[in-house]
């Protein structure tokens, strides 16, 4: 009995020894590269060949809707704009909501046909609307991952086709979906299941969600599927629940079955495990500050966002602060502007920025109203 209770004791200290990671055999054993990250941080949470250089299909369209997105935001486009079909756009193969040459559409319409049924047509139109060509806009696209750091992507076109050169990772693609969630606009397109496009015109269109986690997983508001023969099936998937939003990315799958399967998985791995500590409310005013050169006028720091913390489940939260810091305060400001950021700090890191916005708009001063100032401070003697 002795003897047997040492041979026991060898045996468990032994496989102490044996590397093996047991989430990957868990969650996504089905797909070639994998990763589970924390929207708010950024923090990894699960990783299975995260940064493998792989095709990632039409994940790809997720760094060009960054793009249309950015000029929507900045008012260069307006999503009721109308487009010409040019022949360019109507011959790309693969998916599409078969554009006709000549044919006029809206932006609005195009972006549902790009993130809700991944069409080819309309992610190349968007192209040429928004660079003049599909070359120049994939140089705008390898432009930004340059600029976002991403070390193991490079694109070849907009669309997601197999070619040479043309490749990304599962933590750059997450990287990519994260910087895509923060235009708000995106997730009212991918979390609907079903829509239609050309309303009021005799080619009235029904499409249809390629992610089907939009509709069987609570949560799921997004983001992206694909599929080529180099790639396999690949989804990047983000869901919403208790104040955690995750983003998972899934490449590699033989069939959308085995994907969609592992992906609930981690987003179920995700859930059980870690949750988010909201420190601070959106909302809440943080500072009152003068604004330079707006006669005296001051202007209220408002979080753009809850101020959160990921944490383990039943692990206790250190102690944390923050600092303030303002941009230049140049005129005007809009309501609703960034103009600076709350940093969470813990331990002397950084572990978040929130945003802080005005909560008021102030103009421009005339030259008129500066002189009548300058002259009320220097007769009372300011």
């Amino acid at each position: 009995m002795i003897i047997l209770k040492k041979v026991l004791l060898i045996i468990c200290i032994s496989l102490l020894f044996i590397p093996f990671n047991i989430y990957s055999l868990e969650v996504t054993p089905k797909a070639k590269s994998s990763v589970l990250i924390d929207y708010n941080s950024g923090k990894v949470l699960y990783d299975k060949n995260m940064n493998k250089k792989v095709s990632v299909a039409s994940l790809t369209k997720m760094m060009g809707l960054i793009l249309i997105f950015e000029k929507i935001d900045n008012g260069s486009l307006k999503i009721n704009e109308k487009i010409k079909v040019s022949k360019t756009a109507m011959d790309m193969g693969g998916t599409q909501i078969w554009l006709e040459e000549g044919e006029k559409i809206t932006i609005d319409d195009l972006l549902k046909g790009i993130t809700m049924a991944s069409a080819n047509d309309a992610m190349v139109l968007m192209a040429e609307r928004v660079s003049g060509s599909e070359k120049e806009f994939v140089n705008e696209m390898n432009k930004k991952a340059k600029k976002m750091g991403l070390k193991n992507t490079h694109f070849v076109n907009c669309t997601g086709f197999d070619e040479k050169g043309h490749y990304s990772s599962a933590y750059d693609m997450a990287l990519i979906a994260k910087e895509l969630i923060k235009h708000d606009r995106i997730l009212s397109y991918t979390g609907k299941y079903e829509d239609y496009i050309k309303e009021k015109t005799k080619n009235k269109s029904w499409i249809v969600n390629t992610n089907k986690l939009v509709k069987f997983y609570p949560g799921v508001d997004g983001l992206k599927t694909g599929y080529t023969d180099d790639a396999g099936s690949t989804i990047a998937v983000t869901s919403l629940k208790n104040n955690l939003r995750l983003i998972g990315v899934l490449l590699g799958y033989n069939n959308t079955k085995d994907r969609n399967k592992e992906a609930t998985d981690l987003l179920d791995y995700g859930y059980s495990r870690y949750k988010n500590n909201v420190l601070l409310k959106k909302g809440k005013v943080m500072k009152k500050v003068k604004v330079p050169k707006s006669l005296n006028k001051k202007i209220s720091l408002i979080l753009k966002d809850d101020v959160k913390v990921l944490s383990k489940k039943n692990t206790k939260l250190g102690k944390y602060s923050y600092k303030i810091k303002t941009n230049n305060l140049d005129l005007p400001i809009k309501r609703g502007e960034i103009i600076g950021n709350l940093i969470l700090i813990r331990n002397d890191k950084v572990i978040s920025k929130t945003p802080l916005i005005a909560n008021k708009s102030i103009k421009r001063n005339s030259f008129f109203k500066s002189y009548l100032k300058v002259l009320s401070d220097f007769l009372g003697g300011a």
